[in-house]
């Protein structure tokens, strides 16, 4: 047994059913591929099945006219003879494969093992590409295009169940491109996790033997050009460098230049371009194609820099640094670029040493003419200019996607940033697939198995992908979950040959073909939770993705996933505090007869905020009509709010008038402010609140307001006012009074209660805001549901920074008709003609079910408030929804219910009254107090 990676791998075959051997055996019958494989190779497992390949026996291509004098070989032919070296006298195999699989070069540790092995495993020439080979180092490295192991049964062939192989692409440095594959060969029981270690340094390298074959031909280029230019600069007389020409002074200047000379150098073709400088003058550039006398094609790029404004004399540079190369090699300055083009400026006139600049240009007394400057800007060859240009994007690309990405925390918004970032400069299609449950701002579960289509974006609008919102599923060996299963994006440079991406969904991919021939799926990752998957696709640009394409749809995608994720969390937040939040908002309208009432509740876009609004049924027929806002956002002022809604409507429920409620609530947020040993200055409890009861029988509202915009009135006529009700302090600062405020509301009136969200925003003025909503209340024939709808389409800001609690609210009136009220002198003799009073008018009313409670209860009642009261006597019945007995008096002490002893006398009227009524209470007046019970009445 050898351990690779710390975990013990057999080396021989499995037996006793268990093992690699298994589950291969298992997979070849058509089972599913076990856990126990490892993603790359399950995965092409998968394709070799597609593809039809069979395990017992391939015929692979083999190619007779390999070219030797390739870059790959000429690198590799060095590293390979240390290789051969090193495992001198081992059973080692080394390789070296071009970009197709072909395999170029082979050297062996033990030299008799070349002639024991059979022909493809020694002779240079055979292509073991994954299509032709199955699961193998190289097909699979090229796959994959990553470092690979294959152990033992893990490849597909039955020929190489005894082998093992370790494989790695070999890139350029420069381009980023595979020229090829360095793969170890050798028997399973030689396997060792160090062989890893020992193919990365042999493969960079092959790698740096690249960028020198590629430093050689600039610099060959750069040889060609001066022997050019020397000849040429007879009878020259101001050539001059461009670093310190007139442009130290404007970085930015210079870096336009080289970049629009980069440009020019990938066109190959002879160009003229007029490039403008921030001082005003145009700066010409010149490309000229030229040959090295090795053979190598490249470009110059001279600059024509006109004379400078009087202002800006010319300043000559000192003498610059040397070139690398020959010690004959002519003096210049240079600039590396980033993918490793060289900007050189040829020797001019340089000042002696130890002198200054010389100012070329006029002196005081004669002004001189200073004709254009040349001088050499950049030399190289186009397809590394076309590298610097794509590298230059590709970072651009990534700066303007940490602007574009993640503005808005809706996770759809985000996905859309990403489509609109990557098109059409990386891809010519994107589709984002992310878990329903993600969606709705959760972790899903199986990020594989309820993917939905959220965002398809593209150049044009008729290719046919899935549409958004449908439910989309992938088969095991699609790029997509196989990227989603790994956690690495998976590239398919040609759709093509895709087999598990073609197999998937014939009729469909063969559909997508006609638009897309290129795809990057890469997985959404952020925080070790996967959120989805994005595939990027390519169709217009006949160029397919290459790895630097890759690793720029990684990067784009893990700035979205790590948005997408912050946009998931704060949905997930959100919910919980709207969900909180209308929980403790009222769920339902609760049956009254006093008014015709409308609600909505609007949360922010934002955050969600603690608005509420509330009805309150109250004792004779009145209702309670309450709006409030907690200052604040989030989860603290949900909370807060649902503990004050909870007191005011236990305050408003004790029948205290709106001025005292709103004490009371000034007082509880002062003691929650002091009870809480967290708070700080900058957590202080803050609320406003808006109170109004409104009495059917009498048609008039009292109100009061701490702190909160005043309600709207609207007359049965139409008029639209705002009553002068007196402002108040917001609840918590303590300490001063509240002033409530009568109005007569005839019935049909409209009362309009709300929050500040309605009015207030940074973007409007406020005035103007109220007079549309003046203008939106001015049809008094509206519902107070068509009412709440009409004012948030007009009035409420299209993206709401403050949450909205609107409530609604059309009176109604008793009918006259329906009240009966007489008024005693406190005599206990007339406790029996009121009886038959009562029972008189119940009888007209039709509620003679309610007759013999009614009796009883004003019986007590009455005779409590003759015996225990004071001044005259007041009885009132009230037939509405309920059977209400009301009798007040001008005495302030109040009855409690109690339980009399076997031996009292009295104690039992207040009890029995409790046995007969559905509810009875007490209210205060100013005068006095009304002891009150309500009867149901059948069918109520």
């Amino acid at each position: 047994m050898v351990r690779f990676g710390g975990v013990p791998t057999p080396t021989g075959r499995a037996t006793g059913g268990t093992g690699p051997v298994r589950s291969r055996e298992r997979f070849l019958e058509g089972g599913p591929v076990e856990a126990g494989v490892r993603m790359p190779i399950s995965s092409s497992w998968q394709r070799c099945r597609s593809l039809g390949l069979s395990p017992d026996g391939f015929d692979l291509p083999f190619r007779e006219d390999l070219d030797m004098e390739a870059r790959i070989v000429r690198a590799a032919l060095p590293v390979l003879d240390r290789l051969e070296y090193r495992f001198a006298g081992s059973r080692m195999n080394i390789c070296v494969a071009d970009a197709n699989g072909t395999v170029l070069l082979r050297r062996f540790g033990e030299a008799s093992l070349a002639r024991s092995l059979p022909a493809i495993q020694r002779v240079p020439g055979f292509v073991f590409a994954e299509q032709f080979a199955g699961t193998n180092g190289i097909g699979l490295a090229l796959a994959e295009r990553r470092l690979i192991r294959v152990f033992g049964a893990e490849h597909f062939a039955e020929r190489s169940q005894a082998s093992a192989c370790r494989a790695l692409p070999v890139r350029d440095p420069l381009s980023g491109r595979i020229e090829g594959v360095l793969c170890f060969g050798y028997p399973r029981g030689f396997d060792d996790p160090a062989l890893a270690t020992v193919l990365r340094k042999a493969a960079r390298a092959i790698e740096r033997r690249l960028l020198r074959h590629s430093s050689a031909r600039e610099r060959a280029l750069l040889r060609a050009y001066l022997e050019t230019e020397a000849e040429a600069a007879v009878g020259r007389h101001h050539t001059i460098g461009l670093d310190e020409v007139a442009l130290g002074q404007h970085p930015r200047d210079r870096a336009i230049l080289v970049e629009k000379a980069t440009e020019l150098i990938s066109r190959a073709q002879r160009a003229a371009v007029r490039v403008p400088l921030s001082d005003g003058r145009c700066v010409t550039l010149l490309s000229r194609p030229m040959t090295s006398p090795t053979g190598v094609q490249g470009l110059a790029i001279e600059a024509v820099v006109p004379g400078p404004p009087t202002r800006h004399p010319l300043v000559a540079p000192r003498q610059t640094d040397e070139v690398p190369g020959p010690p004959a090699e002519p003096a210049a300055s240079r600039v590396l670029l980033p993918s490793g083009t060289v900007a050189f400026t040829p020797p001019g006139p340089a000042a002696p040493r130890g002198q200054g600049p010389t100012r070329v240009g006029a002196d005081d007394d004669h002004p001189a003419f200073v004709p254009p400057s040349r001088g050499l800007l950049l030399v190289g060859e186009p397809e590394v200019a076309r590298h610097a240009l794509a590298a230059r994007r590709r970072l651009e690309l990534l700066s303007e996607a940490s602007t574009r990405i993640g503005t808005t925390l809706d996770v759809r918004r985000t996905a859309q940033e990403l489509a609109e970032t990557a098109v059409p400069r990386l891809a010519d299609y994107l589709t984002i697939d992310l878990p329903e449950a993600v969606l709705r701002g959760e972790e899903s579960t199986d990020p594989r198995g309820d993917l939905r289509r959220a965002v398809v974006h593209g150049i044009r609008d008729d290719c046919p992908f899935h549409p958004v919102g449908k439910e989309v599923g992938y088969g095991p060996a699609t790029p997509q979950l196989r990227c989603l299963t790994g956690g690495e994006p998976v590239l398919e440079p040609d759709l093509g040959v895709a087999a598990g991406w073609l197999a998937h969904d014939p009729e469909h991919s063969g559909e997508l073909l006609d638009h897309v021939h290129s795809l990057i799926a890469v997985p959404l990752v952020a925080r070790g939770v996967v959120l989805g998957v994005a595939a990027f696709y390519r169709g217009r640009d006949p160029a397919p993705f290459d790895d630097d394409d890759r690793s720029l749809a990684q990067e784009l995608a893990a700035r979205a996933a790590l948005s997408i994720d912050n946009a998931r969390r704060y949905t997930r937040e959100r919910t919980m505090v709207l969900a909180l939040q209308r929980s403790l908002l009222p769920q339902g309208l609760p049956d009254q007869d006093a008014a015709e009432v409308a609600h909505r509740y609007l949360p922010a876009e934002s955050d969600v905020g603690g608005d509420w609004y509330d009805v309150i049924p109250l004792s004779g027929t009145r209702v309670g009509l309450m709006v409030g806002d907690v200052v604040g956002h989030g989860m603290l002022s949900a909370a807060t709010m649902g503990r004050l809604r909870t007191a005011a409507r236990s305050f408003a429920e004790l029948d205290f008038p709106p001025d005292e409620v709103l004490t009371h609530l000034d007082n509880l947020v002062g003691r929650l402010d002091r009870e809480d040993p967290a708070a700080d200055e900058t957590d202080i409890i803050g609320a406003t609140c808006l109170y109004a009861i409104y009495d059917p029988t009498t048609q008039r509202c009292t109100m009061a307001r701490a702190g909160h915009p005043p309600p709207a009135l609207v007359r049965p006529d139409g008029t639209v006012s705002f009553p002068e009700l007196p402002a108040g302090p917001p609840l918590g600062l303590g300490g001063l009074p509240f002033e409530a405020v009568e109005a007569d509301l005839p019935e049909g009136s409209q009362l309009v209660l709300y929050t500040d969200g309605l009015i207030r925003d940074r973007h409007r003025d406020v005035d103007g805001v109220l007079d549309r909503l003046r203008e939106t209340l001015a049809h008094p024939e509206r519902t107070p549901e068509e009412t709440c709808r009409m004012v948030l389409h007009s009035v409420a800001p299209a993206h709401p920074g403050d949450d909205i609690a609107l409530l609604v609210a059309r009176t109604h009136a008793l009918d006259p008709d329906r009240i009966a009220s007489w008024d005693l002198e406190p005599d206990p003799s007339l406790v029996g003609e009121v009886r038959a009073r009562a029972m008189r008018r119940l009888a007209d009313w039709g509620v003679d079910e309610a007759a013999f409670a009614a009796e009883l209860i004003l019986s007590e009642l009455v005779t409590n408030a003759i015996r225990h009261g004071c001044g005259p006597v007041r009885v009132r019945l009230l037939h509405g929804r309920t059977l209400i007995c009301e009798v007040s008096d001008t005495s302030n002490t109040a009855p409690h219910l109690r339980r009399a002893a076997s031996t009292d006398e009295g104690g039992r009227g207040l009890f029995l009254v409790a046995q007969l009524a559905r509810s009875w209470g007490t209210r205060y007046l100013p005068q006095g107090k009304v002891i009150w019970a309500e009867c149901g009445l059948a069918g109520v």
